[in-house]
């Protein structure tokens, strides 16, 4: 082998160790997302219900929430996502029930299904595909 060619063996340890830390960052950034949507999430909801068991309805806290936060932040909170992030959080009001080898994506997906049985089987089959 002459100095111009690539060490494949090199190469391929190399690669391996990329792929291997960008598979860990991906599952503690989506980790850490996950945990922030759910505890935004929480906090949504215990405004709402102002520490009623059921929430007031007819505030318009989502929107200029979502003005405020969109100028400090800048894209991800809109008030469409405002509402998808308070509605995982009550479709998973507790975080141990959180899985989160699954995306932000799966989650807005699960959230929309009443069916709590109906949810469960959803992200079983995702996980296991």
């Amino acid at each position: 082998m002459n100095n111009m060619e690539p060490d494949y063996s090199l190469f391929s340890s190399i690669k391996d160790i990329v792929v291997q830390a960008k598979q860990v960052a991906y599952r503690n950034s989506n980790n850490i997302l996950l945990n922030m949507y759910w505890q935004i999430g929480k906090l949504i909801v215990e405004d709402e219900q102002g520490g009623k068991e059921k929430a007031i309805y007819g505030k318009a806290v989502l929107k200029n929430l979502s003005k405020q936060l969109t100028a400090e932040f800048g894209r991800g909170f809109d008030e469409r996502n405002l509402n998808n992030i308070r509605a995982f959080y009550l479709a998973f009001p507790i975080w141990n029930a959180v899985r989160t080898e699954l995306s932000w994506t799966h989650y807005r997906i699960i959230s929309c299904v009443e069916n709590e049985s109906m949810r469960t089987q959803y992200i079983q089959h995702s996980l296991t595909h």
